[in-house]
């Protein structure tokens, strides 16, 4: 299910492919958990990390594959230097126009239940970038 590559330039590579099912979710805080164990993140890190993480593969699942079963949401981990993570999440729906989304802490937003979690993802990454269909998600975070 996880795969992973380390190279001799201090580089290791993660590759992990999820079932457009909810409980997906748990194989990517067990990974979280692993990489931090590893990697030694600060509480901080591994709350951005955790939160950034499972809002990017919960919007993938249900929005971008609409949980369909036949789908994949795929994650894809560069990890430099022990120093910088950098998360590439995509899934294999349509994709949405990420310029376009109602800003959740605008007055008339404030108490919807959803809508939150891109806005939640640019605020705890270091970087955060769409690729220009909307289904890819790339990550940074300095550790």
């Amino acid at each position: 299910m996880i795969n992973q590559t380390e190279y001799s330039d201090n580089t290791s590579l993660y590759t992990i492919q999820l079932p457009s099912k909810i409980e997906s979710i748990t194989i990517v805080e067990n990974f979280i958990d692993e990489l931090s164990a590893k990697y030694g993140f600060s509480d901080e890190i591994y709350a951005n990390v955790l939160t950034c993480l499972s809002e990017a593969v919960i919007n993938g699942i249900v929005h971008g594959n609409r949980q369909n079963p036949e789908k994949k949401v795929y994650i894809n981990l560069e990890v430099i230097e022990n120093k910088r993570l950098i998360f590439t999440i995509s899934d294999e729906g349509e994709g949405f126009n990420f310029n376009n989304l109602p800003d959740p802490t605008a007055p008339e937003n404030i108490e919807n239940l959803t809508g939150r979690g891109v806005f939640i993802i640019k605020k705890l990454a270091d970087q955060c970038i769409f690729n220009s269909k909307g289904n890819e998600l790339e990550l940074h975070f300095k550790i």
